[in-house]
């Protein structure tokens, strides 16, 4: 085998990536379709392991599939403006800061339940209390 050649399980190998998850990126457009071998085993190359970099990398700050295919489209033609990429990752930000927000209140709400606990018998407990579905008025 070419030594330029890599397989499926050094791409899984060197990204962090679950085998089934590059078979996933393929099939769905974000990682061309590699090369195959005479005996069918898929065929990658160094452009295919820093796709896939970029994918990973992507993901850990949370950009959906849909955004990184667009800035795969976008990165595959470096002479447009940026102004498309800064879009997506301002849009992304601003869902991030929202998020943020959401668990802000999320633990001020736990906060207030676990501060109301008196550690006593389950019977007494604030919390359970809080996560119950209001009695049924009669």
């Amino acid at each position: 085998m070419n030594s330029s050649i890599l397989t499926i399980g050094h791409l899984a190998r060197q990204t962090g990536t679950k085998v089934e998850t590059i078979r996933f990126y393929e099939k769905n457009g974000l990682l061309p379709q590699p090369s195959r071998t005479g005996g069918n085993y898929r065929s990658y190359e160094q452009d295919h392991l820093n796709r896939l970099s970029f994918i990973r990398r992507a993901r850990e700050l949370g950009f959906s599939l849909d955004q990184i295919r667009e800035f795969l489209n976008l990165a595959d033609d470096r002479s447009q403006s940026c102004a498309a990429v800064d879009a997506i990752a301002k849009a992304h930000r601003k869902e991030v800061e929202r998020k943020i927000e959401d668990l802000v209140a999320l633990k001020s709400e736990l906060d207030r339940m676990i501060d109301q606990c008196g550690c006593g018998l389950v019977a007494d407990c604030r919390i359970i209390e809080s996560l119950s579905p209001l009695p049924a008025r009669t």
